[in-house]
């Protein structure tokens, strides 16, 4: 494949493409280990911040607020690079990548399912309880199928804050498109200045971006504009 690449854009033009696109695989599933890790812990987060025990609200009202505090190049230097400083102990940049980007993601996606819980009106709740329903029974069965509708295209929109967040696991040694980028930006070779890599880079970020942004508008469309004829129905 790198040949092919050399053969028709030439050198150096066609190894820094094919070395640019190779590492995006890398941005790639690093955006997808913090997305899904994310959501797994963002749907416990969601839930222990909806529930009726008190204690739980305020651990992970708490456990939001750090995270969404906290910026997250502070959270990759301080797992990639000072807790292994602080306690002697090396750790991969790949996990330390991994591990920051699914806090800061969990934060972020939690806020965003507990609001669209938040926003189903409580006469829903209220109906369920009169109907002897309990507390998983009326989320499950009334509040939830209402408010994945509410939350898909925010959540969906965020996976583009994922995808440009990674670019900043650079600083702790993590091989994606943004360190393969600036190392040939940096590198004394013809045809590899910043003003030629840097542009580049934007095209391939944009292109994994994009898309997401205009789904992620089309789905905010579609419910939203669902949402509001079944609520004009209602009020009818």
């Amino acid at each position: 494949m790198k040949d092919a690449f050399v053969a028709i854009l030439g050198k150096p033009f066609g190894i820094v493409l094919f070395q640019l696109l190779e590492a995006t695989q890398y941005t790639i599933y690093l955006s997808l280990i913090a997305f899904i890790g994310g959501g797994l812990i963002g749907a416990c987060v969601t839930a222990s911040r909806v529930s009726p025990v008190k204690i739980l609200r305020k651990i992970f009202t708490a456990y939001t607020w750090l995270f969404q505090s906290v910026p997250l190049l502070m959270l990759l230097f301080l797992l990639g690079l000072g807790i292994p400083h602080l306690f002697e102990i090396q750790i991969d940049p790949w996990r330390a990548a991994g591990i920051a980007l699914t806090l800061y993601t969990s934060a972020y996606l939690a806020e965003v399912w507990r609001g669209a819980l938040t926003a189903i009106p409580a006469g829903q709740h209220e109906g369920g309880k009169a109907l002897g329903m309990t507390f998983a029974q009326i989320m499950f069965l009334i509040i939830l199928p209402q408010a994945f509708r509410l939350a898909i295209a925010p959540t969906v929109g965020f996976m583009v804050q994922i995808i440009k967040g990674t670019s900043l696991a650079y600083i702790i040694g993590f091989h994606d498109l943004m360190t393969v980028g600036k190392r040939w930006a940096n590198a004394p070779v013809p045809g590899t200045q910043p003003f030629v890599i840097y542009p580049l880079m934007a095209m391939i970020y944009f292109s994994l971006c994009f898309p997401l942004s205009v789904w992620s508008r089309r789905l905010e469309k579609r419910l939203g504009s669902t949402s509001s004829k079944g609520g004009a129905a209602a009020a009818a």
